[in-house]
């Protein structure tokens, strides 16, 4: 009976430990996810610009051309795959790599891995990998998008792929983080907006409207891809700590339910004793 009850004390003990670590996660996941937040928020206005400008030129110009925006002969796909680090975030990770495989399936890909967890995921299905140097996804500043940028845009161009799709996770709200398999590029979709009016008089471009356009689309995917890893920073951050929150709900049911067992134990072991020494008391 002794046994049991300090082997219930020290699962007590152990469950109390988990538990410390994982509200303590939770705080900092919380403290982490506001700053993901605003940072998301802010660039947003920067890729909305970008993107009226990219509509603007190619609407107003009816002698336009790009190689951006015209179909490859090559239906190979870069996929830049937006992971998280590390684990202990819930379905963060699995639902984005289940969101990659519907998208990529039956499909020829190589894939950029922005993240530790997708370079290990690319790395474990042996993809093809552009490149390795984009590995954490917290070290990533603008800088660094702009370098992937112009990474996929000089491949692009040499005809290395054809298309190339941003697979990320949307951050919606505190408890929804939506994964999504966006198409990047050719700009082909910009010119599917029904509700955009075209520019009435035409802007002169020097040297013309196609180099101006060239020279800002690589600056408009920079943008696209580093509104992707805001918002995927975001959605990590805060599925982390909803998932420290249940693990924290769970361990506070456990030792109240392991309390209750203890609490048992030894009101059986206190009863045994009383018994033990009446029965003694009778005897003699």
């Amino acid at each position: 009976m002794a046994a049991n009850m300090k082997a219930v004390k020290l699962r007590i003990k152990s469950v109390q430990n988990t538990m410390q670590i994982t509200k303590a996660m939770e705080l900092v996941a919380s403290s982490k996810l506001r700053k993901a937040k605003e940072r998301s928020d802010n660039c947003r206005p920067y890729f909305k610009e970008l993107y009226s400008t990219l509509q603007g030129i190619a609407k107003g110009n009816t002698d336009f051309s790009s190689v951006y925006t015209k179909a490859s002969s090559s239906e190979k796909i870069c996929y830049v795959l937006i992971a998280g680090d590390r684990g202990l975030a819930g379905g963060y990770n699995s639902n984005l790599f289940k969101c990659f495989e519907k998208d990529s399936k039956g499909k020829e890909y190589i894939v950029l891995p922005i993240g530790k967890k997708a370079l290990e995921y690319a790395k474990r299905k042996k993809a093809e990998i552009l490149s390795e140097n984009f590995a954490e996804i917290a070290d990533l500043s603008i800088a660094d998008c702009f370098e992937i940028a112009n990474v996929i845009c000089r491949e692009f161009k040499k005809g290395s792929f054809g298309k190339v799709s941003l697979v990320y996770t949307e951050f919606v709200s505190m408890l929804s983080q939506q994964p999504h398999a966006v198409p990047t590029l050719p700009l082909t979709e910009i010119f599917d907006d029904e509700d955009f009016e075209p520019v009435k008089e035409l802007i002169l471009y020097e040297p013309d409207s196609t180099e101006v356009f060239d020279a800002i689309v690589p600056e408009y995917l920079a943008g696209v891809l580093y509104g992707g890893v805001c918002d995927s920073l975001a959605s990590e951050q805060a599925a982390r700590r909803t998932a420290m929150e249940s693990a924290t709900s769970n361990a506070e049911e456990m030792i109240e339910k392991l309390n209750l067992t203890y609490n048992r134990v030894r009101q059986a072991s206190i009863t045994q004793e009383i018994t033990e020494i009446v029965g003694g008391a009778e005897g003699i």
